[in-house]
Order: structure tokens, then C-alpha cells, then sequence
């Protein structure tokens, strides 16, 4: 029985054929996966900071201005800034999108309770859709100072 398998050759003449075709079907599949990874710009994302100006002010109604920047200094449009009160007082949070040089100015009144001669404002950002960039990490705070 066993005999008959080893004078039998013809089984081998396919095996070389069925591996090269292998071969360049994986070869296809693997270089269309990286053309999409490639597609997607990577999959590195850029932390988001905020610079205030002024980063220090008094209680009462006044603007800031926002800059939103990417980690190597660059200006960041359409991004979404949030402020919201932090150890000072605001009434509701603010919100404001970023122009094409990635600054917005904040019309806002922030307070401060009594006996306490500074708080501080916090700021989130929304990064704009479908981009690399994040905001995980804390951002500025602007400080809030009686008498500033």
C-alpha cells in the first residue's frame, strides 16, 4: 500500500505551483493593507496645548485671547475651546471655535467667592474632525487674581 504513494510522483509537480500562487496572493494582500494604513496618515496623534493672553486677570467682564497649538508650535484651526470654572467662579461654560490662525477670543466674567483672593479657569479643547490631533493631557489655565 505504502508503495504505491512513494512510486507515485505526480503529487509533487503541484505543490510548487500551489505555493507560488500562495505566495503572490499574500503578497497582494499585504501591499493593499499597507496602501490603507498608509491612506489613514498613520497612526501617530499630536497632543494639543492652549496658550491664554492674558494668562493672569481680575474678576469682572472681560476677552481673552485663545491660541490653540500642536506640539511643535504650530497653529491649530477649527478647533473647539472650552472654558469652564475651576477654583473661580463662571457662570455657564464657553465655547468658541478657532480661525484659520487658531486663535478665538472668550467674552468672559469670572468670580471669585469671598475670602478667596484667586481661583482659576479651566480650558479644553475639541481637536477639529477627522484630524491626528488629541487633548488628553491638562492644558493652561488662566488665573483668576483680585486686584489683577
Amino acid at each position: 500500500m505504502f508503495d504505491a504513494f512513494r512510486s507515485d510522483t505526480r503529487a509533487i509537480e503541484g505543490l510548487p505551483i500551489r505555493l507560488v500562487i500562495a505566495l503572490v496572493i499574500g503578497v497582494a494582500s499585504l501591499s493593499v493593507m499597507m496602501n490603507m494604513l498608509t491612506g489613514i496618515q498613520g497612526l501617530s496623534t499630536t497632543e494639543l496645548d492652549v496658550r491664554p493672553e492674558p494668562e493672569v486677570i481680575g474678576p469682572g467682564e472681560q476677552s481673552i485671547e485663545l491660541t490653540v497649538v500642536g506640539a511643535d508650535g504650530s497653529s491649530v484651526a477649527d478647533a473647539t475651546v472650552l472654558v469652564k470654572a475651576g477654583s473661580a467662579d463662571l457662570d455657564g461654560v464657553r465655547s468658541a471655535t478657532t480661525d484659520e490662525d487658531g486663535t478665538v477670543t472668550v467674552s468672559l466674567s469670572p468670580a471669585l467667592r469671598p475670602n478667596q483672593d484667586e481661583g482659576t479657569l479651566l480650558i479644553t479643547v475639541k481637536p477639529p474632525a477627522g484630524s491626528g490631533y488629541v487633548d488628553r493631557r491638562g492644558n493652561a489655565k488662566v488665573l483668576v487674581v483680585r486686584g489683577g
